[in-house]
């Protein structure tokens, strides 16, 4: 009887979980240095997801909606940055390595999962409508 709720729900804790990445990567779009202050410049984080829902309430909805199989980080999302005299600068051409990360794209990428994250919303509002009125035709 939940099933399209729990459908929602896990199109929203995935979107939710989207947000989050795309917030961490333009957090860390000039990060240069790791916790222990060594030079390991920030990966952007990919968000992976897949149909089904392993966590669903009811056995016949575990095979819709979607959840998160990993957040990776992508190695190739680096680029040289030209910086003179930085203490980074490994080869002494004055370039160093840093986070390939456009906020503009991550931006789009945040409304897109914003929109997604407000029409599982309304999908849950719009099915909770439906039971209340249903629970009213039988009372």
């Amino acid at each position: 009887m939940y099933g399209s709720l729990d459908i929602s729900t896990s199109g929203m804790i995935a979107q939710r979980t989207r947000l989050e990445v795309i917030a961490a990567n333009i957090a860390n779009k000039d990060t240069l240095l790791n916790t222990k202050g060594q030079y390991e410049p920030y990966l952007r984080r990919e968000i992976m997801f897949a149909p089904g829902d392993p966590g669903a309430s009811d056995e016949r909805a575990r095979g819709l909606g979607v959840h998160v199989v990993s957040i990776d980080a992508n190695p190739r999302a680096l680029e040289p940055r030209f910086a003179p005299g930085s203490p980074y600068d490994q080869d002494g051409d004055g370039y160093i390595m840093a986070p390939s990360i456009n906020p503009i794209l991550e931006q789009v990428n945040a409304m897109d999962a914003v929109r997604a994250y407000e029409a599982n919303v309304a999908a849950a509002q719009a099915q909770k409508t439906m039971l209340t009125q249903a629970l009213r035709l039988l009372a």
